[in-house]
């Protein structure tokens, strides 16, 4: 079964029970070094570059509805609270980079958008769902993970970018 069909079977399951927070063996671990591509291929991002940060990763793709109502919070988040240490980034999944860019144009995000095209990233979070969200600490560690988009939650999940934020780096 190809990626994209996993994901979709598994969205169809979270579209009935709307998004949940799970607290999951992930969280607690290491976010994993993913190289990553901008739309038009000319920009490399590490997701390693960001540590010090506090970094909301989103899994999306074009196919996905609720994937389109989470993009005014994020850019809403972003706006907000890049000054303070934020860093979004979302990661697209989709197998043709023109759907991307399509749905992209009707959102106008202010935040990058980059590529996942091996999946090899969204293989190593383990992504299970549309959209998949990751908080990951200013230490580079998983600390919340987010399987789809409720806007009712939205208040919470930016409550815990903000606890996030406040706290310190751990020095090494």
């Amino acid at each position: 079964m190809n990626f994209k069909l996993a994901i979709s079977y598994v969205f169809v399951a979270l579209a009935a029970s709307h998004s949940i927070t799970v607290i999951a063996a992930d969280n607690g671990r290491p976010a994993p070094s993913c190289q990553l591509t901008s739309l038009d291929k000319s920009r490399h991002f590490d997701l390693q570059q960001f540590k010090g940060k506090v970094v909301y990763v989103d899994f999306w793709a074009s196919w996905c509805g609720p994937c389109a109502k989470s993009f005014p919070f994020m850019n809403t988040l972003h706006k907000d609270l890049e000054s303070k240490g934020l860093q979004v980034l979302a990661i697209n999944l989709d197998e043709n980079t023109e759907d991307a860019q399509e749905f992209l144009t009707k959102l106008s995000p202010n935040f990058p958008i980059v590529l996942d095209a091996a999946q090899q990233c969204a293989q190593d979070f383990e992504v299970k769902a549309m959209p998949t969200s990751f908080l990951i600490d200013r230490n580079g560690v998983i600390r919340e993970t987010h399987l789809g988009f409720r806007p009712g939650e939205a208040e919470e999940f930016r409550a815990s970018v903000e606890r996030l934020l406040a706290e310190p780096v751990a020095s090494e």
